[in-house]
């Protein structure tokens, strides 16, 4: 049976992926039901990444107490936020809708590493994101059939809405006194923690890599229902088929977990996103982009579950100032990587703009997750440069 601190997030990761990973269709639907063009609304995205920065800055703070404040106030605001995307009749409600929803939902991934943190965080993250797939899976496939019925498919936004408020009714865990401290980072088997400049290394380069990973991941969840409608079908069509990118999510998630800490899961990931992402580029049929989609879910899967594990590791801070630090990265990530495939989708077409992943993957397995250590006379020295 799953721990209430399990239950909590699964609640809560499931319904901000039903959401999330709806955001393409909903920038499909929104655009057609508002008379707008698509790239008009491309801050859909972006208004979650200003609450995770948002968040990020506030985080320890947040935490302090412990989870239960941020997790009741994020689920409201998400709640309030799917609320106002589901039945906005103008762009203002929307925008508006987008805020809230981005200030919550940061806050929800806010308090996800809280929640899991210890030994075998990789395992149990990609459990939890196995969680948020599966959901995430019906989000399209709602909103594509209830629009092919005739009312809008954004209507169908509303179905995370109770789990939501169940969270802000206070199902939380009883008696916790607070988030748990990480293990200090050691250089492989030695005793002594890490010197301070290796430490920030460590901190700057996982960091950097969860970037990577969320900006890669985010390309295909704002932009696929787009790439597919950009084959020749409607909307509705469009949206159900881009199912096939959080049904790949929820599989190579639900698989992951046993495989995360046994396989080199950032590079094998990263292969397959790779090849996927050419599969899209040289489509030109709706099937053949959907199965690109697909291949490309299972590969992203385990990016951010694994890369996230190792910025928890790092750098011997408490969870709330590490739990920040994956906030801000992905902030960052969601607001640069969806835009800067927008503005390459402008001057050339949204075809080849789904390349500029490629760099992406490759910056990702170039940056190292480990700094090796210095050895015996770099850590003589680090001692003397302490010294007064």
């Amino acid at each position: 049976m799953a721990s209430r601190p399990g239950l909590q997030v699964g609640i809560a990761q499931s319904a901000l992926g039903y959401v999330l990973t709806s955001l393409g269709a909903v920038l499909v639907l929104l655009a057609r039901d508002l008379d707008l063009p698509a790239a008009r609304l491309a801050w859909l995205s972006s208004a979650f990444g200003v609450g995770l920065l948002v968040t990020a800055a506030a985080g320890p703070r947040m935490l302090k107490a412990g989870p239960r404040p941020a997790l009741r106030a994020g689920a409201l605001g998400a709640a309030t936020g799917t609320c106002l995307l589901a039945a906005a009749p103008s762009l203002p409600y929307a925008v508006a809708g987008g805020l809230l929803f981005g200030l919550g939902g940061a806050a929800l991934v806010l308090v996800t590493p809280a929640l899991v943190s210890g030994p075998g965080v990789a395992a149990r993250l990609t459990r939890v994101t196995a969680a948020s797939s599966s959901a995430a899976v019906l989000g399209p496939l709602a909103m594509g059939g209830l629009d092919a019925l005739g009312p809008s498919g954004r209507l169908a936004l509303f179905a995370c809405v109770p789990p939501l408020l169940l969270l802000v009714a206070g199902l939380t865990p009883p008696g916790y006194t607070g988030p748990a401290e990480l293990p200090k980072p050691r250089y492989g088997g030695a005793s002594e923690p890490c010197p301070q400049p290796v430490a920030a290394l460590q901190v700057g380069y996982r960091w950097s890599r969860v970037v990577l990973a969320v900006g890669v991941e985010f390309c295909f969840v704002v932009w696929a229902a787009a790439r597919l409608q950009d084959t020749g079908v409607a909307a509705a069509t469009a949206t159900i088929l881009g199912s096939s990118f959080p049904l790949g999510m929820a599989l190579g998630r639900l698989a992951g977990h046993r495989l995360v800490d046994r396989i080199p899961a950032v590079p094998v990931g990263s292969v397959l996103t790779g090849t996927a992402t050419l599969v899209i580029v040289a489509s030109a049929t709706p099937a053949r982009v959907a199965a690109g989609l697909l291949l490309a879910g299972i590969g992203i899967a385990t990016l951010y579950p694994a890369t996230l594990a190792d910025l928890l590791g790092a750098a011997a801070l408490p969870v709330p100032q590490a739990a920040s630090l994956g906030a801000l990265a992905s902030g960052a990530a969601i607001l640069t990587a969806p835009a800067l495939l927008a503005g390459v989708a402008t001057v050339l077409d949204l075809r080849v703009a789904f390349l500029i992943t490629l760099p992406l993957l490759i910056a990702l397995n170039g940056l190292p997750g480990r700094v090796p250590s210095p050895g015996p006379a770099g850590r003589a020295a680090e001692d003397r440069r302490r010294q007064p």
